[in-house]
């Protein structure tokens, strides 16, 4: 694990304190949970979603309101 330093407003700094001293953990603590919560939500998305986009917009809302012409069996 490595330290660095931050600067926050000092009524961020009262709110962390209040938290950590409520859940009976370090500032540090709440800081490391709270940049691992944001840093997973942030997680790239994987390389094959979108790999078949059409390029156009509203595609799956146009695919409920056109039907298909059907192709004769012949």
């Amino acid at each position: 694990m490595s330290r660095t330093t931050i600067t926050i407003d000092e009524e961020v700094r009262r709110r962390l304190r209040r938290i950590a001293a409520e859940r009976g953990v370090s500032m540090a603590t709440i800081i490391r949970e709270a940049i691992d919560e944001k840093a997973d939500r942030l997680a790239p998305r994987p390389r094959s979603l979108g790999i078949g986009a059409s390029g156009t917009a509203g595609t799956a809302r146009r695919s409920g309101e056109e039907w298909p012409e059907p192709r004769s069996w012949r």
